[in-house]
């Protein structure tokens, strides 16, 4: 996702995206569907980065291909400048969170949970059950 932001920071318009995860690749292209629920708002944030550009291209890439993904994207980089020329890369450093205002906050969960601190006749019990602890005013029968 810092890779689509800072093309778009570029003005670059076209994309080629190379990525090792087929998962996360078919999610893009809507072949497959996000299941997980932590992970929908990086679906929804990586796909609102997308419409960002003009045309894109998704492609998968296996991980043992992967350094050859890395040596494309750099010769890719040093074929477009004209000799003599060049250019400034941004390097970011930052957490990928989506912004907390793509949350639905109709969708979310809400839990309350109240305790009760008073003793009552189920006290003994769970502490019996608990911490195999007795009373100390109890008597033997």
């Amino acid at each position: 996702m810092i890779g689509l932001q800072m093309a778009f920071e570029m003005g670059i318009i076209d994309m080629e995206v190379y990525g090792d995860s087929k998962l996360i690749i078919n999610q893009l292209l809507n072949i497959y569907e996000v299941k997980k629920d932590d992970l929908v708002l990086f679906f929804q944030h990586a796909s609102d980065l997308l419409k960002d550009f003009e045309s894109v291209t998704l492609n998968h890439i296996p991980r043992k291909e992967n350094k050859m993904a890395d040596a494309l994207a750099n010769l890719a980089t040093t074929l477009a400048l004209s000799e003599g020329e060049t250019t400034n890369i941004p390097v970011c450093n930052q957490w990928i969170l989506p912004s907390v205002d793509t949350i639905d906050h109709e969708d979310s969960n809400a839990i309350t949970i109240a305790t009760n601190t008073e003793k009552g006749w189920r006290t003994p019990l769970v502490e019996y059950f608990k911490h195999n602890k007795l009373r100390d005013d109890t008597c033997v029968v």
